[in-house]
């Protein structure tokens, strides 16, 4: 098909713009058009990381046998990754659990049926609440499924089962930056767009590499026109820092000081934005005073910083007129992280960098669906970023899902540390983990292994039998993957986007979404969840628990929309759309289509341009804290600090998915490896390739040690997918978020003598 010019089409009569918004392709006025898909296509959005890039399965007979980038969606705009290439290998793999298997008591797994798998695991889970009460049960979920598969589940264990704890592994990567923008803004709300990677004229990335861990953020940024200045607060020189205009190469955990200390110069010379602080913030002559400790002396002392550098930094920021600042798990995965996310806010608010093209407190998300598990998968917040605890949400949901008021937990679930540790000393009995890994990913991994062996009953909902996790199991049920469903993500940028069913899950395994129904039908609570047919309509669902909250988007009429839309962030009220409630409130596919053409978003929207924010008075709160030393320290035993963070673009977390493809094998070394700074490596007589042992106070692991300045004296780093790393790593947790902190711990290196003839 040969799409028209669009300025054509803006010309011609309106009843040609009606139609145009209901072909695939056309969004309406206002809106660039996006190009027909090729016959033979079905795009939908990566289930990898949280960029949310949409690609095209191209189809034979009905089933997808390859994969390129769209040229057309916003996100992406024809770019992929090593792993959105290959994205399909993992589909084929031959370790894929095809069939519900029980453990039998010699050991051995056993197939059954999917009725007796569901009889089990009613029984066991029902007879562990009985004796044991409603905290002896959890679930351990992902930002991997999708976020009607999220609501479900989360649905079903505390609406319809009676259970109360449940956590995501969204834990891992994203409840710090939740708790921050919470706090600080009055909700969990990213406000950036992608676009604002190419408007920034100083782009500030705190423990952040998007080189490698987002590398089509990174791209984006490379197409920014204004030859922008690029700051880069990493004790590593990591790819992003090689390509910096300056790089702070901080002492590790130092980056809070760091932060305040940048504010205190900035305050201290003026360089901030009185008429925004005065009209849109809360809080700021106590942050005044606060920071006024932190003066270029006293941070250099802290960081190992040059007073030069610090003042630099600040002067660059002050300059700049568009100025993001940009943080992913560098920060998240810290003993203090809520506060350091809130101190990169402060410096987004007292410079009024906010609400414009090219600035924001942006937080990169984790997971493809992680923004969706922070929103929806009922876990520690209620449906919609709601409260357990507050009686009025309370009965909101129970009105929107029929349910009666006293189904509703009271009280928030445990957070993930927190259920492990009473699975690991008893109080939980009972644990239904789905699509993680979390024998291999927790921190401390051996609080998993002691929590397994207590448990009475672990389920493990998961595409593969060999993961360390499934390995412990007393039930497998055989889960679908990313391309075997439909659904929907949502993206670090808030944009919706749909995911397709492209392939067949092999053997008898089912959706996520399709064994929660099975599952929900054999406890009984069926009848609760009678409405929840497809995953379509689970997200009408999802729609009507947004209505009214700062995530609105009951304007979105379905997955069709989506896709012609390329995506949409939220909010997206009915409102936005034109589209008027009838007096109830509802809106059916009935009225939907009876209102003809709605309006369509605009492809890159971002919050708080009004600077107005989520709060009771409207205005942004300016958090703050004095800085803690780290929970674990180094001495003559353990001499040095361990990073642990990605490792290549081809990897994505415990390579349980990354693994099966022979493509991306040959991206990332196959073994472990530990690099190791030269001074280093000489004074412990290393070489490249030498065999070592890293040793923690907790465990040992084996690995070659590249020999790199990429860190620096005293520290090491190993990437976080190989087995064994978080046998090393430090039970720590920032205690707003619970988010564990992996990025420090103290080691030792001993070499492995004469491994296999080395000389």
């Amino acid at each position: 098909m040969i799409t028209m010019p669009f300025e054509f089409l803006r010309r011609t009569h309106g009843r040609m713009t009606s139609e145009l918004a209901r072909v695939p392709g056309g969004h309406g006025l206002g809106a660039v058009p996006r190009r027909l898909a090729p016959a033979g296509t079905v795009n939908l959005v990566c289930g990898f990381c949280a960029t949310g890039c949409s690609l095209r399965a191209h189809l034979q007979d009905g089933r997808a046998i390859n994969l390129s980038p769209d040229p057309d969606y916003p996100v992406n705009v024809g770019m992929a990754c090593p792993k959105g290439w290959e994205a399909l290998a993992p589909l084929e793999a031959d370790d894929r659990a095809t069939r519900p298997l029980v453990r039998g008591p010699g050991g051995s797994l056993e197939p059954v049926s999917w009725s007796d798998a569901a009889r089990l695991f009613v029984d066991r889970f029902r007879q562990t609440i009985a004796q044991h009460g409603p905290e002896s049960v959890a679930f351990l979920s992902t930002g991997q499924i999708c976020t009607e598969e999220m609501a479900l589940l989360g649905s079903l264990f505390k609406f319809g089962m009676g259970g109360i704890h449940g956590d995501s592994n969204t834990r891992q990567c994203m409840a710090t930056a939740h708790v921050a923008y919470k706090e600080s803004f009055g909700f969990d709300a990213p406000p950036y767009t992608y676009a604002d990677f190419e408007a920034s004229d100083v782009l500030v990335f705190v423990g952040s590499n998007p080189c490698l861990a987002h590398p089509i953020m990174w791209q984006r940024v490379l197409r920014n026109p204004h030859r922008p200045a690029i700051l880069v607060l990493d004790p590593r020189r990591t790819e992003t820092a090689a390509a910096a205009t300056q790089h702070l190469a901080l002492r590790p955990k130092s980056d809070l000081i760091l932060l305040y200390g940048i504010a205190h110069l900035l305050i201290h010379n003026g360089w901030i934005d009185a008429d925004f602080i005065r009209d849109h913030t809360a809080g700021y002559d106590a942050f005044c005073d606060f920071a006024g400790c932190f003066t270029p002396d006293y941070v250099a002392a802290h960081t190992g910083l040059g007073v030069g550098e610090i003042i630099r930094a600040a002067t660059t920021i002050a300059r700049g007129k568009a100025v993001s600042f940009w943080w992913t798990m560098g920060v998240n995965q810290g003993h203090e992280a809520v506060r350091t996310a809130q101190a990169i806010i402060n410096l987004a608010l007292i410079t009024g960098n906010i609400g414009r093209p090219g600035t924001g407190a942006n937080s990169i998300t984790g997971q493809c669906n992680a923004m969706g598990s922070r929103l929806f998968s009922n876990t520690t917040s209620l449906l919609g970023g709601r409260s357990f605890t507050d009686p009025t949400q309370r009965a909101e949901v129970a009105e929107i899902l029929d349910l009666p008021v006293d189904a509703v937990p009271s009280v928030p679930s445990k957070a993930y540390d927190q259920i492990l540790e009473d699975a690991a000393t008893g109080r939980i009995k009972a644990l239904w983990i789905i699509a993680t890994n979390t024998a291999q990913s927790w921190i401390h991994s051996q609080q998993f292994k002691e929590a397994a062996q207590r448990l009475d009953f672990l389920v493990v909902q998961d595409m593969y039998v060999s993961t360390a996790t499934a390995q412990c199991a007393h039930l497998i049920l055989p889960a679908a993957g990313w391309g075997e469903k439909d659904g929907t993500f949502i993206n670090s940028e808030r944009r919706i986007g749909v995911v397709r069913k492209v392939a067949q899950a092999p053997g008898e395994a089912l959706s996520d979404f399709s064994i929660f129904r099975l599952l929900g039908e054999a406890w009984g609570c069926g009848d609760w969840f009678r409405q929840w047919t497809s995953p379509a309509a689970a997200f009408r669902k999802i729609q009507e628990l947004s209505r009214g909250r700062p995530c609105d988007i009951t304007g979105i009429q379905d997955y069709a929309h989506l896709a012609e839309a390329g995506g949409i962030q939220w909010p997206w009220t009915a409102a936005d759309a034109g589209l008027n409630p009838p007096e109830d409130g509802s809106i059916d596919d009935s009225a939907r289509s009876a209102r003809g053409a709605p309006n369509q978003p605009a492809a890159e929207r971002r919050l708080f341009a009004d600077g107005r924010f989520f709060t009771p008075d409207g205005r942004a709160r300016l958090v703050f804290e004095i800085p803690r030393p780290t929970p674990e320290s180094t001495d003559a035993a353990f001499p040095f600090v361990l990073l642990t963070g990605r490792g290549t673009s081809a990897q994505w977390h415990t390579n349980t998915r990354t693994g099966k493809s022979a493509i991306l094998r040959q991206l990332y070394p196959a073994n472990a490896y530990v690099e190791v700074h030269p001074d280093d490596a000489h004074t412990l007589h290393l070489a490249n390739g030498s065999q070592v042992v890293i040793a923690s106070r907790r465990g040992t692991m084996q690995a070659q040690a590249l020999v790199s300045a990429s860190v620096q004296p005293g520290h090491l780093f190993i990437p976080m997918h190989y087995p064994g790393v978080n046998d090393l790593t430090f039970p720590a947790f920032d205690p707003y978020s619970r988010q564990p902190s992996y990025k420090f711990c103290a080691v030792r290196v001993d070499r492995v003598s004469n491994p296999l003839g080395e000389r």
